[in-house]
C-alpha cells in the first residue's frame, strides 16, 4: 500500500484550513467518542460511597473545581499541548514512543537488526549521529541491559492496560447510558431491564464488528457532534436555571475545601472523579489518521467547552437538590420532556466511544504482533481504501465475553469504574515516563525540562493512581489481573521469539555447503520457485539444510527470504525490499529482506509471490547492468568468512527498471556481533558504494569486446527465461515448524515458560502459514527442535 495512501492524507492538504476543518470534524467521532461520555458516571463514580452530597455544597462545589483543573492540565495542556508532538512520523501511541526512543538510543530487543534499516527515509533523526552530542541517561540506557528489558516492560504495562480498557470502557459506557431507564421504571424493574438490555447492545457491537467500521462510521462524527451540543445545552440549562453562580467552584480554592473536610474519604472518592480524563490517550493514539492540528482544534474549541459546560450544569443542578429521591447520576438534571431523546443519544454517543477503544485494541494487538511481543492473530483488514481499519476474530469474541462477564459479574457503575479509572491512569503514567525521555533523547532538550515534566504530570498522575489502587478489592483488581496475565503471555512470547532467532544465528550453515549441494550428493534441482522464509538477514538457515536431508532435492530457483519488522510505523513501497544474490549468478540462489513498518498492511499471498517475482527479475536486470560496469567483483580475502560470498543488497523500488534502480546498499558482515547486526554505510545519491569492512576488487576492461557483451545479454536472458518459467511451474512455501525446548539445566521458571507456556501457545494460535496466508498445497513445513 501506498505510503501516502496508508497515511490517508497529503502532508501539504493537511495543512489547510478547509482540511483542519475536515479532519477536525471526522477526528469527533474517531478520537472523542469515550472522552465525551464520561458525563454519564463521573459524579455517579465521585459520590457512590466515600463521600455524601451535603448542604453546604463543600463536595460537590470540589469535584467539580477537581474535574475542572484535571480536565484542563492532562488532556489539554499535556495531551493537546505537549505530548501530541512526540510522533512518530505522524503517529502516536505506546509504540510510536518506544520506536522513537529505539532510533535515537540502542535500546531495542528486536532480532535481525540492521544498519541498512536506517537508511529507510521514515527513519528520520533530528540530528545525525556523529554531530548529535549523547547524554549521560543515553550513554546509560545503551550500556544497561537490564535497562532494555525494564523500558520493553514499560511499554507492554501500558500495552496491556489499553486492551484491558478494551474490556472496561465497553461495559461502563453502554451501562451507563442504559442505567438511565431507572428514572422511568421501578426499582424491581430496573435491576432486571439495565444488564440484559447492556448485554444485549454490547453482544450486537461485537456481533458487526467483522463489517468494519467504514460501513458505519459516517454517522459517527455526527452523533458525537449532537452528542457534545447537547450536553452543552443541557448544561447551560442547568447553570441559568438552577445556579448562576456555580462558576466560582472553578477556582482551586474549593479542591483544598473538600480535601480539608472530607480527608481520607475525598482522597479516595478521586478514583471516580478521574474518570472525567478516560479517553484522552486516544487523542495521541489516532493520531496518525489525523493530523496534530486537526487534534487541537477540535480539543480545544468543542470538547474541551463542552465537557466544562457539562459538568457545571451537573453541579448548579445538585447544589439545589439535596433530597433527591434517586442517586447522584446524569439523568437526575435532565428535564424529564427530553429524557427519552437525551437516552437514546447517549446510547447512540456510548456505542461510538466504544467502538473507537475496540478498533484501538485491535490496533495495538496488531502492533504488538509485528514486533514479536503477541501471538500471532488473525488480522483481517475490512476496507480495501482505508489503512488501519482492521478485525480480529479471536480477539473481537474473547473482548465481548469479557465485557459481558464484567456487566454482569458487577452490575454497577462503581465497581466497573474503579476497574477503568485505573487502567487509564496506568496508560497515562506509562505514556508520562516515555514522553519524558522523549524529551532528552530525541528533542535533545535539557534533563531539567524532562524531570519538570516528569515530576508535574507524573505527581498529579500519581495522586490519582494512589487512589484508584485503595478500590483494590472494589473492582480494581480486574485490569491488574488483566495486565498481569496479558504481560506473561507477550512477555514469554517475545522472549521465546529472541531465543529462537539466537539459535538460528548460532546454527545456520555456511555458504560453501549450499554450493557444494549437486547431483555428486545426490541432490536434484527441481523445477519451480522454493521460498524459504527465515528471520536471518545472512546466512543459510538451519531449517533448510534439515529440508535437504530429509528430501534432497530443491528448487531452481531458491530465495531466502526475511519478513521483518523496522521501528518505524510505514515503510514506503519504494523502500521494502532488499534483493541480493547468494552466491554466483549460475545457481540461482537469492536473499530478499521485505521491511514493514509496526503499522503497515502485509500483503496476502497472490500479491507478494508476483511482486517478489517482480523484484527478483529488476534485480537480475540491475546486477548485470553493474557487472557490465565492473566486470566482476572478487573477494580478497574471502576465506575471512563463509558469508562474505554474498554479494551486495539493493534496494529494489516499486518502478520499472529503467538501467538503474534507485540506490544500492553495501552490508558486510561482522563475525564478531553476536546479533549478525549489518554494517553499511549512509546511503547517498549516488548508485555504488565503498565497501566498509571486505576490501572488493574492481576490474575494469576499457577494451571489452562485443563478444563478451553479447555473452553478457544471453546470460540475462537466460537467468529470466529460468526465473519466469520457475513462476510458471509454481512457488513452493518453506517454513519452519519449531518445537521450542529448555536445554538442561535451566531454571525452573524458564522451563515452564517455554516447554509450557509457549508451545501452549504457539500450538493454539495460528501458525506463520497461516499469518503469512500461504495455501495449504503450497506449502513445506520442516520440523525443528530449538533448544534454547
Amino acid at each position: 500500500m501506498d505510503l501516502e495512501k496508508a497515511k490517508c492524507w497529503d502532508t501539504s492538504k493537511k495543512n489547510s484550513w478547509k482540511n483542519i476543518l475536515l479532519l477536525a470534524y471526522q477526528s469527533l467521532g474517531v478520537v472523542y467518542g469515550d472522552l465525551s461520555i464520561s458525563p454519564l458516571y463521573v459524579y455517579k463514580s465521585a459520590f457512590a460511597e466515600d463521600i455524601k452530597h451535603s448542604e453546604t455544597n463543600e463536595e460537590i462545589y470540589g469535584v467539580l473545581s477537581f474535574v475542572f483543573w484535571t480536565l484542563t492540565l492532562v488532556p489539554l495542556f499535556k495531551y493537546v499541548f505537549i505530548v501530541l508532538r512526540a510522533d512518530d512520523n505522524g503517529e502516536g501511541g505506546t509504540f510510536a514512543l518506544y520506536s522513537l526512543i529505539c532510533r535515537h538510543a540502542k535500546v531495542s530487543l528486536l532480532p535481525n537488526r540492521q544498519l541498512a534499516d536506517e537508511a529507510v527515509s521514515t527513519y528520520k533523526l533530528e540530528h545525525p549521529p556523529e554531530k548529535e552530542k549523547s547524554s549521560w541517561l543515553k550513554v546509560v540506557l545503551e550500556k544497561c541491559k537490564t535497562l532494555h528489558t525494564a523500558l520493553l516492560v514499560l511499554v507492554l504495562l501500558g500495552t496491556c492496560m489499553v486492551i484491558g480498557d478494551g474490556v472496561l470502557t465497553p461495559a461502563i459506557s453502554v451501562f451507563s447510558a442504559v442505567s438511565g431507564l431507572e428514572l422511568s421504571m421501578s426499582k424491581e424493574h430496573h435491576l432486571y431491564a439495565v444488564v440484559p438490555i447492556t448485554c444485549f447492545i454490547l453482544l450486537c457491537l461485537f456481533a458487526l464488528q467483522h463489517y468494519g467500521t467504514h460501513r458505519v462510521g459516517f454517522f459517527f462524527a455526527p452523533v458525537v457532534v449532537a452528542w457534545l451540543l447537547c450536553i452543552s445545552a443541557l448544561g447551560l440549562y442547568n447553570i441559568f436555571n438552577w445556579n448562576r453562580h456555580v462558576y466560582q467552584a472553578l477556582s482551586p480554592y474549593y479542591m483544598f475545601k473538600f480535601l480539608r473536610k472530607t480527608r481520607r474519604s475525598g482522597w479516595m472518592s478521586l478514583g471516580g472523579i478521574l474518570l472525567c480524563i478516560t479517553g484522552s490517550e486516544a487523542m495521541f493514539a489516532d493520531l496518525g489518521h489525523f493530523s496534530y492540528s486537526a487534534i487541537q482544534v477540535a480539543f480545544s474549541f468543542l470538547v474541551y467547552p463542552a465537557l466544562i459546560l457539562a459538568y457545571m450544569g451537573q453541579a448548579a443542578y445538585l447544589s439545589q437538590h439535596h433530597n433527591s429521591s434517586h442517586q447522584i447520576s446524569f439523568y437526575v438534571s435532565v428535564p424529564e420532556i427530553v429524557r427519552w431523546p437525551v437516552l437514546i443519544l447517549a446510547i447512540l454517543a456510548s456505542v461510538v466511544g466504544s467502538q473507537a477503544i475496540i478498533s484501538g485494541t485491535f490496533s495495538i494487538i496488531n502492533q504488538s504482533q509485528s514486533l514479536g511481543c503477541f501471538p500471532r492473530v488473525k488480522v483481517v483488514h475490512t476496507s480495501d481504501k482505508i489503512h488501519g481499519q482492521i478485525y480480529i476474530p479471536e480477539i473481537n469474541w474473547m473482548l465481548m465475553i469479557l465485557c459481558i462477564a464484567v456487566t454482569i459479574g458487577f452490575r454497577d457503575t462503581k465497581h466497573i469504574g474503579n476497574a477503568s479509572g485505573l487502567a487509564v491512569m496506568t496508560v497515562m503514567l506509562v505514556t508520562t515516563c516515555l514522553t519524558s525521555l522523549v524529551i532528552i533523547l530525541c528533542w535533545h532538550k535539557p534533563p531539567i525540562l524532562a524531570l519538570c515534566f516528569l515530576l508535574f504530570f507524573g505527581s498529579i498522575e500519581l495522586l490519582y493512581f494512589s487512589a484508584s489502587l485503595t478500590k483494590f478489592r472494589e473492582g480494581a483488581w480486574l485490569p491488574i489481573l488483566l495486565a498481569l496475565f496479558l504481560m506473561t503471555v507477550m512477555y514469554v512470547w517475545h522472549y521465546a521469539t529472541i531465543k529462537k532467532y539466537e539459535y538460528d544465528l548460532h546454527n545456520k550453515v555456511s555458504l560453501d555447503w549450499l554450493l557444494a549441494l549437486g547431483p555428486s550428493l545426490g541432490i536434484a534441482r527441481v523445477p519451480g520457485i522454493g521460498l524459504v522464509f527465515t528471520d536471518l538477514t545472512s546466512g543459510i538457515p538451519a531449517n533448510f539444510s534439515r529440508f535437504v536431508t530429509n528430501l534432497p532435492a530443491f528448487h531452481r530457483i531458491l530465495v531466502f527470504v526475511c519478513v521483518k519488522s523496522v521501528p518505524v510505523p510505514y515503510v514506503p513501497p519504494a523502500e521494502r525490499y532488499l534483493v541480493g544474490r547468494v552466491g554466483p549468478a549460475d545457481h540461482r540462489s537469492y536473499r530478499c529482506i521485505v521491511r514493514y513498518g509496526y503499522r503497515d498492511v502485509h500483503q496476502d499471498v497472490d500479491s507478494f509471490e508476483s511482486e517478489l517475482v517482480d523484484k527478483l527479475s529488476d534485480f537480475i536486470q540491475y546486477d548485470w547492468y553493474r557487472t557490465r560496469r565492473t566486470s566482476s567483483c572478487t573477494e580478497d580475502d574471502a576465506s575471512r568468512s563463509t558469508d562474505m560470498s554474498e554479494c551486495r543488497l539493493a534496494v529494489i523500488g516499486t518502478v520499472a527498471y529503467s538501467g538503474v534502480p534507485a540506490y544500492e546498499i553495501e552490508e558486510t558482515l561482522q563475525t564478531s556481533v553476536s546479533v549478525g547486526s549489518a554494517t553499511v554505510e549512509s546511503v547517498t545519491d549516488v548508485i555504488e558504494m565503498a565497501p566498509v569492512e571486505r576490501r572488493v576488487r574492481f576490474a575494469i576492461d576499457d577494451h571489452e569486446s562485443q563478444a563478451d557483451t553479447l555473452t553478457e545479454n544471453d546470460k540475462l536472458r537466460e537467468e529470466l527465461h529460468d526465473l519466469h518459467e520457475a513462476q510458471q511451474a509454481g512457488t513452493a512455501f518453506i517454513l519452519g515448524h519449531s518445537h521450542v525446548k529448555a536445554k538442561q539445566g535451566s531454571s525452573v521458571m524458564k522451563r515452564l515458560a517455554i516447554n509450557f507456556g509457549y508451545n501452549f501457545m504457539r500450538r493454539n494460535c495460528r501458525g506463520a502459514d497461516v499469518a503469512l496466508k500461504v495455501p495449504p498445497v503450497s506449502l513445506l513445513e520442516v520440523g525443528m527442535v530449538y533448544i534454547v
